[in-house]
């Protein structure tokens, strides 16, 4: 069993875990080995990764 991501949902997703590193890169209240943590973490495992920073990811200090 395999699954694929591709066509809308692939592209879908390729802009939300590019918006979710830029946004880890730009945060002020994570540390440098944080930001690389959580870039990997979004880059190795897309669906997961993205996931994981939406729901427990820096906030910014607002």
């Amino acid at each position: 069993m395999s699954i694929e991501v591709g066509g809308f949902f692939g592209f879908v997703l390729l802009i939300c875990d590019i918006w979710a590193a830029i946004n880890v890169i730009n945060s002020p209240t994570t540390s440098t080995g944080g930001k690389v943590v959580w870039v990997v973490a979004i880059l190795l495992m897309p669906v997961l990764g993205f996931l994981a920073w939406l729901f427990a990811g820096p906030r910014s200090a607002r």
